[in-house]
Protein backbone atom coordinates (compact mmCIF):
# COMPACT_ATOMS: atom_id res chain seq x y z
CA UNK A 1 0.00 0.00 0.00
CA UNK A 2 0.80 3.72 -0.64
CA UNK A 3 3.76 4.65 2.27
CA UNK A 4 1.63 7.92 3.66
CA UNK A 5 -1.57 5.71 3.68
CA UNK A 6 -3.25 4.99 7.07
CA UNK A 7 -3.20 1.49 8.22
CA UNK A 8 -6.18 -0.35 5.94
CA UNK A 9 -6.26 -3.86 5.26
CA UNK A 10 -3.75 -5.62 2.84
CA UNK A 11 -5.67 -5.52 -0.81
CA UNK A 12 -4.92 -9.18 -2.29
CA UNK A 13 -6.58 -10.89 -5.93
CA UNK A 14 -6.74 -14.34 -6.19
CA UNK A 15 -7.42 -15.54 -9.49
CA UNK A 16 -9.11 -19.02 -10.48
CA UNK A 17 -10.72 -18.86 -6.88
CA UNK A 18 -13.88 -20.43 -7.43
CA UNK A 19 -12.67 -23.80 -5.48
CA UNK A 20 -9.37 -25.96 -4.89
CA UNK A 21 -5.97 -23.74 -4.65
CA UNK A 22 -7.31 -20.42 -5.09
CA UNK A 23 -10.20 -20.95 -2.41
CA UNK A 24 -8.20 -21.97 -0.11
CA UNK A 25 -5.55 -19.63 -0.44
CA UNK A 26 -7.92 -16.68 -0.64
CA UNK A 27 -9.64 -17.95 2.51
CA UNK A 28 -5.94 -18.14 4.11
CA UNK A 29 -5.26 -14.48 3.54
CA UNK A 30 -9.03 -13.48 4.92
CA UNK A 31 -7.80 -15.18 7.95
CA UNK A 32 -4.86 -11.96 8.01
CA UNK A 33 -7.34 -9.43 7.61
CA UNK A 34 -6.72 -8.96 3.68
CA UNK A 35 -9.62 -7.56 1.53
CA UNK A 36 -9.27 -10.32 -0.71
CA UNK A 37 -10.76 -10.41 -4.56
CA UNK A 38 -11.66 -13.72 -5.86
CA UNK A 39 -12.28 -14.07 -9.50
CA UNK A 40 -13.77 -17.05 -11.70
CA UNK A 41 -16.12 -17.61 -14.05
CA UNK A 42 -18.10 -19.72 -11.81
CA UNK A 43 -21.40 -18.09 -10.18
CA UNK A 44 -24.21 -21.03 -9.99
CA UNK A 45 -22.94 -24.12 -8.64
CA UNK A 46 -25.06 -25.66 -11.16
CA UNK A 47 -22.56 -24.78 -14.32
CA UNK A 48 -19.67 -27.10 -13.50
CA UNK A 49 -19.53 -30.34 -12.28
CA UNK A 50 -16.68 -29.61 -9.37
CA UNK A 51 -18.76 -27.74 -6.54
CA UNK A 52 -17.95 -24.02 -5.58
CA UNK A 53 -18.52 -20.29 -6.96
CA UNK A 54 -16.73 -17.22 -6.36
CA UNK A 55 -19.65 -15.86 -4.27
CA UNK A 56 -19.01 -19.24 -1.89
CA UNK A 57 -15.05 -18.82 -1.89
CA UNK A 58 -15.70 -14.58 -0.92
CA UNK A 59 -18.18 -15.55 1.72
CA UNK A 60 -15.40 -17.95 3.11
CA UNK A 61 -13.20 -15.09 3.16
CA UNK A 62 -15.34 -13.20 4.98
CA UNK A 63 -15.69 -15.83 7.28
CA UNK A 64 -12.46 -16.37 8.09
CA UNK A 65 -11.91 -12.24 9.09
CA UNK A 66 -11.25 -10.72 5.77
CA UNK A 67 -13.51 -9.07 3.63
CA UNK A 68 -14.65 -11.51 0.31
CA UNK A 69 -15.40 -9.39 -3.33
CA UNK A 70 -16.39 -12.09 -6.25
CA UNK A 71 -16.07 -10.48 -9.47
CA UNK A 72 -17.03 -12.84 -12.44
CA UNK A 73 -13.98 -12.53 -14.57
CA UNK A 74 -13.27 -14.85 -17.89
CA UNK A 75 -9.07 -14.68 -17.49
CA UNK A 76 -9.01 -15.62 -21.55
CA UNK A 77 -11.04 -12.39 -21.95
CA UNK A 78 -8.51 -9.18 -21.80
CA UNK A 79 -11.09 -6.60 -21.58
CA UNK A 80 -12.98 -8.93 -18.79
CA UNK A 81 -8.95 -8.76 -16.93
CA UNK A 82 -8.84 -4.40 -17.70
CA UNK A 83 -12.27 -4.14 -16.12
CA UNK A 84 -11.21 -6.12 -13.11
CA UNK A 85 -8.10 -3.98 -12.16
CA UNK A 86 -10.09 -0.82 -13.36
CA UNK A 87 -11.98 -1.59 -10.41
CA UNK A 88 -9.85 -2.90 -8.14
CA UNK A 89 -7.61 1.05 -8.93
CA UNK A 90 -11.00 2.89 -8.45
CA UNK A 91 -11.71 0.76 -5.09
CA UNK A 92 -8.29 1.25 -3.36
CA UNK A 93 -6.01 2.59 -5.84
CA UNK A 94 -3.87 0.05 -5.05
CA UNK A 95 -3.04 -3.93 -4.88
CA UNK A 96 -0.59 -5.53 -2.93
CA UNK A 97 -0.51 -9.30 -3.36
CA UNK A 98 -1.44 -11.03 -6.71
CA UNK A 99 -1.74 -14.99 -6.55
CA UNK A 100 -2.33 -15.92 -10.54
CA UNK A 101 -3.96 -19.22 -10.20
CA UNK A 102 -6.37 -19.09 -12.32
CA UNK A 103 -6.12 -22.21 -14.80
CA UNK A 104 -8.50 -24.16 -17.40
CA UNK A 105 -8.05 -27.97 -16.15
CA UNK A 106 -9.83 -29.69 -18.57
CA UNK A 107 -11.62 -32.96 -17.13
CA UNK A 108 -9.83 -35.47 -19.30
CA UNK A 109 -6.37 -33.95 -18.71
CA UNK A 110 -5.54 -37.04 -16.24
CA UNK A 111 -7.48 -39.89 -18.52
CA UNK A 112 -5.35 -42.52 -20.19
CA UNK A 113 -2.94 -42.07 -23.52
CA UNK A 114 -1.24 -39.52 -25.46
CA UNK A 115 -1.54 -36.24 -25.85
CA UNK A 116 -2.82 -36.44 -29.56
CA UNK A 117 -5.13 -38.94 -28.25
CA UNK A 118 -7.17 -36.44 -25.82
CA UNK A 119 -9.35 -33.68 -26.64
CA UNK A 120 -7.24 -30.52 -27.88
CA UNK A 121 -9.08 -28.39 -25.40
CA UNK A 122 -6.75 -29.43 -22.91
CA UNK A 123 -4.05 -27.28 -24.53
CA UNK A 124 -5.77 -23.88 -23.08
CA UNK A 125 -4.24 -24.43 -19.75
CA UNK A 126 -1.45 -22.25 -21.54
CA UNK A 127 -3.70 -20.01 -22.41
CA UNK A 128 -5.56 -19.72 -18.97
CA UNK A 129 -2.46 -20.55 -16.67
CA UNK A 130 0.36 -18.84 -18.77
CA UNK A 131 -0.98 -15.98 -20.46
CA UNK A 132 -3.36 -15.48 -18.65
CA UNK A 133 -0.47 -15.02 -15.31
CA UNK A 134 1.53 -12.73 -18.06
CA UNK A 135 -1.42 -10.35 -18.65
CA UNK A 136 -2.86 -10.13 -14.48
CA UNK A 137 0.58 -9.35 -14.08
CA UNK A 138 0.59 -6.84 -16.55
CA UNK A 139 -2.13 -4.52 -14.91
CA UNK A 140 -0.56 -5.72 -11.12
CA UNK A 141 2.95 -4.25 -11.52
CA UNK A 142 1.52 -0.95 -12.70
CA UNK A 143 -0.18 -0.52 -9.13
CA UNK A 144 2.96 -1.99 -7.58
CA UNK A 145 5.78 -0.12 -9.20
CA UNK A 146 4.07 2.93 -8.44
CA UNK A 147 3.52 2.02 -4.70
CA UNK A 148 6.78 0.47 -4.97
CA UNK A 149 5.40 -2.19 -2.85
CA UNK A 150 3.69 -5.60 -3.98
CA UNK A 151 4.13 -9.35 -4.53
CA UNK A 152 3.28 -11.16 -7.77
CA UNK A 153 3.06 -15.26 -7.24
CA UNK A 154 2.14 -18.08 -9.69
CA UNK A 155 1.22 -21.32 -8.54
CA UNK A 156 2.96 -24.11 -9.61
CA UNK A 157 4.22 -27.98 -9.18
CA UNK A 158 6.70 -30.19 -9.65
CA UNK A 159 5.49 -31.09 -12.93
CA UNK A 160 7.44 -28.26 -14.39
CA UNK A 161 10.70 -30.57 -14.14
CA UNK A 162 9.15 -34.09 -14.83
CA UNK A 163 6.35 -35.46 -16.47
CA UNK A 164 3.08 -35.29 -15.40
CA UNK A 165 -0.67 -35.40 -16.99
CA UNK A 166 1.08 -35.00 -20.15
CA UNK A 167 3.07 -31.82 -22.27
CA UNK A 168 0.29 -28.97 -21.94
CA UNK A 169 0.23 -29.66 -17.71
CA UNK A 170 4.36 -29.45 -18.06
CA UNK A 171 4.24 -26.14 -20.66
CA UNK A 172 2.14 -24.07 -17.99
CA UNK A 173 3.69 -24.73 -14.42
CA UNK A 174 7.44 -24.65 -16.15
CA UNK A 175 5.80 -21.51 -18.05
CA UNK A 176 4.98 -19.28 -14.48
CA UNK A 177 8.76 -20.70 -12.67
CA UNK A 178 9.92 -19.03 -15.95
CA UNK A 179 7.72 -16.13 -15.67
CA UNK A 180 8.40 -15.14 -12.09
CA UNK A 181 12.19 -15.49 -12.73
CA UNK A 182 12.19 -12.92 -15.67
CA UNK A 183 9.43 -10.46 -14.15
CA UNK A 184 12.26 -10.67 -11.07
CA UNK A 185 14.57 -9.36 -13.50
CA UNK A 186 12.58 -6.09 -14.39
CA UNK A 187 11.23 -5.98 -11.03
CA UNK A 188 14.64 -5.02 -9.53
CA UNK A 189 14.87 -2.63 -7.22
CA UNK A 190 10.94 -1.42 -7.69
CA UNK A 191 10.13 -2.85 -3.96
CA UNK A 192 8.13 -5.57 -6.21
CA UNK A 193 8.73 -8.84 -5.93
CA UNK A 194 7.63 -12.19 -8.31
CA UNK A 195 7.74 -15.80 -6.67
CA UNK A 196 6.57 -19.29 -8.36
CA UNK A 197 5.14 -21.67 -5.62
CA UNK A 198 5.27 -25.23 -5.89
CA UNK A 199 2.03 -26.86 -4.36
CA UNK A 200 2.40 -30.11 -3.44
CA UNK A 201 -0.77 -32.98 -3.82
CA UNK A 202 -3.57 -30.61 -2.47
CA UNK A 203 -7.08 -31.67 -0.86
CA UNK A 204 -8.89 -30.00 -3.14
CA UNK A 205 -12.70 -31.44 -4.63
CA UNK A 206 -10.68 -32.42 -7.68
CA UNK A 207 -7.62 -34.14 -6.40
CA UNK A 208 -10.11 -36.02 -3.80
CA UNK A 209 -12.55 -37.24 -6.77
CA UNK A 210 -9.81 -38.24 -8.37
CA UNK A 211 -8.54 -40.34 -5.52
CA UNK A 212 -12.15 -41.62 -5.05
CA UNK A 213 -12.26 -42.97 -8.66
CA UNK A 214 -8.93 -44.51 -8.99
CA UNK A 215 -7.79 -45.78 -5.03
CA UNK A 216 -5.35 -48.02 -6.86
CA UNK A 217 -3.55 -45.05 -9.34
CA UNK A 218 -3.88 -42.18 -6.35
CA UNK A 219 -4.93 -43.69 -2.91
CA UNK A 220 -0.69 -43.47 -2.26
CA UNK A 221 -1.76 -39.21 -2.17
CA UNK A 222 -3.71 -39.72 0.33
CA UNK A 223 -1.09 -39.93 3.44
CA UNK A 224 0.55 -36.38 1.97
CA UNK A 225 -2.57 -34.25 1.08
CA UNK A 226 -1.59 -30.47 1.25
CA UNK A 227 -4.26 -27.90 2.58
CA UNK A 228 -5.30 -26.00 0.09
CA UNK A 229 -4.89 -22.76 2.40
CA UNK A 230 -1.37 -23.70 3.19
CA UNK A 231 0.26 -21.43 0.16
CA UNK A 232 -1.74 -18.86 0.95
CA UNK A 233 -0.26 -18.59 4.28
CA UNK A 234 3.15 -18.87 2.84
CA UNK A 235 2.06 -15.73 0.46
CA UNK A 236 1.56 -13.88 3.26
CA UNK A 237 4.65 -15.00 5.66
CA UNK A 238 6.76 -14.17 2.16
CA UNK A 239 4.52 -10.66 1.52
CA UNK A 240 5.65 -9.96 5.41
CA UNK A 241 9.58 -10.65 5.51
CA UNK A 242 11.70 -8.03 5.28
CA UNK A 243 13.95 -10.33 2.94
CA UNK A 244 11.11 -10.71 0.12
CA UNK A 245 13.31 -9.02 -2.58
CA UNK A 246 15.98 -11.80 -1.86
CA UNK A 247 13.70 -14.27 -3.23
CA UNK A 248 12.54 -12.08 -6.08
CA UNK A 249 12.57 -14.35 -9.07
CA UNK A 250 12.93 -17.67 -7.62
CA UNK A 251 10.60 -20.66 -7.74
CA UNK A 252 10.19 -21.94 -4.00
CA UNK A 253 8.96 -25.16 -2.88
CA UNK A 254 5.82 -24.57 -0.66
CA UNK A 255 6.67 -26.77 2.05
CA UNK A 256 10.12 -25.79 2.79
CA UNK A 257 9.31 -22.34 2.46
CA UNK A 258 6.77 -23.01 5.06
CA UNK A 259 8.94 -24.65 7.25
CA UNK A 260 11.47 -21.99 6.79
CA UNK A 261 8.62 -19.37 8.54
CA UNK A 262 7.71 -22.21 11.19
CA UNK A 263 4.15 -22.72 8.93
CA UNK A 264 2.54 -25.94 10.53
CA UNK A 265 -0.37 -27.49 8.55
CA UNK A 266 -3.50 -28.44 10.45
CA UNK A 267 -1.77 -31.97 11.36
CA UNK A 268 0.74 -29.95 13.53
CA UNK A 269 3.29 -30.99 11.58
CA UNK A 270 5.34 -29.63 8.16
CA UNK A 271 3.87 -30.83 4.68
CA UNK A 272 6.20 -33.04 2.92
CA UNK A 273 8.55 -31.52 0.26
CA UNK A 274 8.85 -32.51 -3.58
CA UNK A 275 12.26 -32.38 -3.17
CA UNK A 276 12.26 -35.94 -0.79
CA UNK A 277 9.53 -37.49 -1.95
CA UNK A 278 10.01 -36.80 -5.98
CA UNK A 279 13.79 -36.50 -6.01
CA UNK A 280 12.95 -33.53 -7.74
CA UNK A 281 14.20 -29.40 -7.49
CA UNK A 282 13.24 -26.57 -9.29
CA UNK A 283 15.64 -25.16 -12.17
CA UNK A 284 18.36 -22.32 -11.48
CA UNK A 285 17.70 -19.55 -13.67
CA UNK A 286 21.42 -18.80 -15.22
CA UNK A 287 22.37 -15.14 -14.37
CA UNK A 288 23.28 -13.75 -17.70
CA UNK A 289 20.65 -11.04 -19.20
CA UNK A 290 20.41 -9.48 -22.68
CA UNK A 291 18.13 -6.84 -23.27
Amino acid sequence: MPDDAAPVAPIALVTGASRGAGKGIAAALGRQGCTVYVTGRSTDAAESAMPGTIFETASAVTEAGGTGIAVRCDHNIDSDVAALFDRIAHDHGWLDILVNNACAIHDQLDAPGHFWEKPLAIGDMITVGVRSGFVASWYAAQLMVKQRRGLIAFTSSPGAVHYCFGPAYGAHKAGVDKMAADMAVDLEGTGVAAVSIWMGALATERLLAMIAADPARYGHLSQSLEDPGYTGDVIWALFNDPRMSDLSGQTLIGAEAGKRWGIRDARGGFPPSARDTHNVAPHTQYPLVIR
